[in-house]
């Protein structure tokens, strides 16, 4: 059988599996903790910040589709924005074409899934079909192109995107989305998930006030960061940049849990 076809069937399976899985689970994210959701906690925050406009859905996923694509041909390999960003606001843009109740559309996991899974049928088979059929050569080209290209796109063009909505919601959302994106491009190289984390607690805290739950909530965000700092090193980092004696405990903490910073 034709190399081509062979791939073009596999990659059809495979799509339709990632689509429908990942589309039915960020589906059942929002009905938690009824149900058990299934998905990325920044790809339920780029849902809600499209604002239930299937072209904004669109648009976005289109966003991220040239970074998987150069991905594909340079590296040989689809990066998670493929199952957590591109299908499921793809799936979500399908669903909401010709209806904007939530209710029957992006909140409903069996249709989400089930349009995911067309999405990644198309997808997965037209990203691996021209990374099969580009010649050697030009797979290098499109990866020293498209590759700057999609690192300024994920950093900084979205940071400052999620971080302008943050300001946007309000002082308090505002603070806590700036002070957390910042703490999170430190310890994580980015600061999308700490701008998401911010937008949720200070939503939450002018919806709801200081609860139980919202105290729960900063706690959970602020063992989320302490454990990252940790897993990263970044805490040696930062004792060394601040030319500060690092405790014999801590350094064999590092050494023993394999976290010890590298050069």
């Amino acid at each position: 059988m034709n190399q081509t076809l062979i791939i073009l069937l596999e990659s059809a399976v495979i799509g339709a599996l990632i689509g429908f899985g990942a589309s039915a689970g960020v589906a059942r994210m929002f009905h938690a903790p009824k149900v058990q959701g299934m998905g990325a906690f920044r790809t339920l925050g780029e849902l809600n910040a499209c604002e239930n406009d299937p072209i904004a859905h669109f648009s976005f996923g289109f966003g991220f589709f040239f970074n998987a694509w150069a991905s594909t041909v340079g590296a040989g390999a689809l990066t998670g924005d493929v199952d957590h960003r591109i299908v499921p606001h793809w799936a979500a843009a399908l669903s909401m074409a010709k209806n904007r109740n939530l209710a029957e559309t992006l909140h409903n996991p069996r249709r989400m899934a089930f349009f995911g899974a067309g999405v990644g049928v198309v997808l997965i088979s037209v990203l691996n079909t021209t990374a099969a059929s580009i010649p050697h050569s030009l797979q290098k080209v499109a990866a020293d192109v498209l590759g700057p290209a999609s690192e300024w796109l994920i950093n900084p063009v979205m940071p400052i995107i999620f971080w302008m909505a943050a300001v946007d919601a309000g002082r308090r959302t505002g603070g806590w989305g700036t002070v957390l994106g910042g703490l999170a491009h430190i310890v994580m190289g980015n600061a999308v998930p700490g701008i998401v984390l911010g937008i949720v607690v200070g939503k939450g805290l002018d919806d709801l006030g200081r609860t139980r739950l919202t105290r729960t909530l900063v706690g959970a965000v602020v063992a989320l960061f302490v454990i990252s700092a940790f897993l990263r090193g970044v805490d040696i980092q930062l004792l060394e940049q601040m030319k500060v004696h690092i405790p014999s405990w801590l350094s064999g903490l590092h050494d023993a849990t394999g976290t010890t910073p590298t050069d």
